[in-house]
């Protein structure tokens, strides 16, 4: 900053400089010609300097406009936002005031070449390169993939984890070597970005996930909200419990709080690395960040309709989950203006003032009359389970993933479920005298 203020300085006092020197020119002219012509060829010279000093000037300005442009561009690259003053005093931003903080889109890439479908869905709907860069972290040293990521040129920044060799696990978790080797992969990688590129905040996806339209509207509209409520720790993309048939597509705007850590395109900040980094987990690092030692009762942003989906069947899960749940998650497909929208009932305070007022009034019905489609008079309603067996066979019985991370259902806040069963809003939930969450029930 103090360097671009020396530079504007010094534009202006050039400014004057030249101005001065003209004006000194004109008043120190004789007050007639010495001789015939002589004053032809003053008022000549006087034209050519003030045509040198016009040029000059130009030149000078284009400086200063490209002095602007680049350093507002840096401001951001180091996390600083540099805002010219207003002429006049302005309103305070909105929460959802777009403008500012870049968000670069780290995508955690090893050995699948289909990687091009996440990338080309990214770069389709990016609004902005200079807002969302991004960054492909490879690790494998998977020769197609890499000339998969090469060909997208300067569209993307490619690194490549350094570290690939074998890593010494206990001899009962030999198969798990792949967990092992992502979880060193997610460390390095989060380290580029927060270490070495230095940026605020940062998008994780990996290179079998498939985006939505308006997949960088969410995240950008959901930003402000990470920073200005403490107790929230990310912003998700996905519904856990997202198939078609369990979602209100007619509501894709609608957004929830859930203590249950989804990943699968997540938001974090720079803070929430200074605290993991140290810490960091060997293997399994999703199920690690569910732990409540990591969770500290905060809870994340997530959406009705998911704005990712998967298609990496393929994996070191060898597909746990993806035939029966993954594969038919619902991709929203409806541009929604999120920028524009008042996302404050997010706020902890708020949302606890509204949702759980709205749960605990929705009528108690029998899970019998849930299948049965019986007393849809009743619109939404809530589903009461007293324990971890009771919420598993309703999970069950009704199409929901039914396990337990730490104690935690997917996709839940203070232990309810909300979704969509024939039609209609269901509220899967504990007593409303509900205490806490038991890590036992996992």
């Amino acid at each position: 900053m103090l360097k671009k203020s020396s530079l504007v300085l010094w534009g202006a006092a050039l400014f004057i400089a030249w101005n001065g020197l003209l004006l000194l020119f004109l008043w120190s002219r004789p007050p007639s010609p010495a001789s015939p012509g002589e004053g032809d060829r003053l008022t000549a010279e006087v034209i050519r300097l003030a045509q040198d000093a016009e040029s000059e000037l130009e030149k000078q300005k284009e400086l200063l406009r490209q002095i602007h442009r680049y350093s507002g561009l840096w401001g951001r690259r180091r996390g600083v936002r540099i805002t010219p003053k207003p002429p006049s005093p302005a309103p305070p931003p909105r929460l959802t005031d777009p403008a500012g903080a870049v968000l670069p889109v780290l995508v955690m890439a090893c050995d699948r070449s289909t990687v091009r479908r996440c990338l080309d869905k990214l770069i389709r709907y990016r609004p902005s390169a200079q807002r969302f860069p991004i960054i492909v972290s490879q690790d494998c040293g998977h020769a197609e993939t890499a000339r998969v990521i090469a060909s997208y040129g300067d569209a993307v920044t490619h690194i490549r984890q350094p570290d690939l060799s074998d890593i010494p696990v206990p001899a009962e978790h030999r198969k798990f070597q792949g967990y092992y080797k992502i979880a060193r992969h997610y460390r390095w990688a989060l380290g580029q970005v927060f270490r070495t590129f230095r940026y605020r905040a940062v998008i994780v996806v990996e290179d079998d996930l498939e985006v939505a339209p308006d997949f960088f509207e969410y995240f950008q509209a959901t930003f402000p909200l990470l920073l200005d409520d403490r107790s929230l720790w990310c912003v998700s993309a996905w519904n856990d419990n997202g198939k078609e048939q369990m979602v209100d597509v007619g509501q894709a705007e609608l957004l929830y709080r859930t203590d249950f850590f989804p990943g699968l395109g997540w938001l974090l900040l720079a803070e929430l690395w200074d605290e993991l980094e140290a810490k960091w987990p060997r293997a399994f690092w999703d199920d690690w960040m569910r732990q409540p030692e990591q969770r500290r009762d905060r809870s994340c942003i997530r959406p009705e309709v998911s704005r990712t989906m998967t298609f990496g069947r393929k994996g070191v899960s060898h597909g746990q989950f993806f035939d029966q749940y993954l594969k038919f998650i619902k991709l929203n497909d409806r541009f929604v203006p999120f920028t524009q929208l008042d996302l404050s009932y997010l706020k902890k305070e708020e949302y606890e003032r509204s949702f759980l007022p709205k749960v605990y009034a929705a009528p108690e019905v029998r899970v019998e009359e849930l299948q049965g489609n019986r007393r849809r008079d009743l619109g939404a309603v809530r589903l009461q389970y007293s324990g971890r067996d009771s919420f598993k066979a309703f999970a069950k019985a009704l199409g929901l993933m039914d396990d337990l991370k730490s104690g935690v259902p997917r996709a839940g806040y203070r232990g309810i479920v909300s979704f969509v069963y024939r039609g209609r809003r269901v509220y899967l939930a504990p007593p409303s005298d509900w205490t806490g969450y038991d890590p036992s029930w996992s």
